[in-house]
C-alpha cells in the first residue's frame, strides 16, 4: 500500500512524456510522409529523494497511423526504496508497455496502454510480474509546433496488491517531438 501512494503521488509529479504535438496538430498523412516522418519519440525521467526515493526513466517510440490513431511501445526503468524506522523496502522495477491514442477533436484523446512489470514483492521479497492494463483519456494544449503539455487520467482494470498504482493515475507532462 505504502509503494502505491508514493508511486501514485510521483506519477502526479513526474514528467510523463508521451505524446508530441504531430498527433494533434493538424498534419495528414500523405503518401509522401515517411515511416520517419510519422515516428515520434518521448518518455519519462523522474527523481524524489527523501524517505521515498525513486528513479524513474521510460522512453517510448510511437507511430501515427494516421492523423487520429497512433501506437507505440515503451520501456521502463525505476527504483525505488522506502525506508523508515525499522522497515526499508528496496526494488527495482522493469518492464515494458504497448499503447494505443485515439485523438478525439481538439487535443482530447483517449488512450489505453497494457504495461508488464517485474518488482521485488514487498511481502515474499521474490520478484514478480505484474500485469496492468490502463484505460482513460487525456487532453493535449499545443505548446508551439512540435511540443505539448499533456495531462491523463487512467484507470488500472486489473489492479492487484503487487500493481505500485493506485487507481485513478493521474500523469502530467511535456511532449517535444523530433
Amino acid at each position: 500500500m505504502i509503494m502505491k501512494n508514493s508511486i501514485t503521488t510521483l506519477l502526479l509529479i513526474l514528467l510523463a512524456t508521451n505524446f508530441t504535438t504531430a498527433q494533434f496538430s493538424g498534419a495528414t498523412n500523405t503518401p509522401r510522409e515517411t515511416f520517419g516522418q510519422r515516428l515520434y519519440y518521448g518518455g519519462n525521467l523522474g527523481l524524489q529523494f527523501g524517505t521515498q526515493t525513486v528513479i524513474d526513466i521510460n522512453p517510448i517510440v510511437g507511430y501515427r497511423i494516421n492523423p487520429k490513431l497512433s501506437a507505440g511501445i515503451g520501456i521502463k526503468y525505476q527504483y525505488y526504496k522506502y525506508k523508515n524506522i525499522g522497515y526499508t523496502y528496496e526494488t527495482n522495477i522493469y518492464g515494458g508497455s504497448v499503447f494505443g491514442r485515439y485523438n478525439v477533436f481538439d487535443g482530447l484523446f483517449a488512450y489505453t496502454e497494457y504495461e508488464i512489470i517485474n518488482l521485488e514483492a514487498f511481502d515474499t521479497r521474490k520478484r514478480t510480474d505484474v500485469f496492468s492494463w490502463f484505460v482513460g483519456g487525456g487532453y493535449a494544449q499545443p505548446l508551439g509546433s512540435r511540443a505539448s503539455m499533456n495531462i491523463m487520467i487512467l484507470y488500472n482494470l486489473t489492479e492487484t496488491r503487487y500493481t505500485p498504482y493506485t487507481n485513478p493515475i493521474f500523469r502530467v507532462g511535456f511532449g517535444v517531438g523530433i
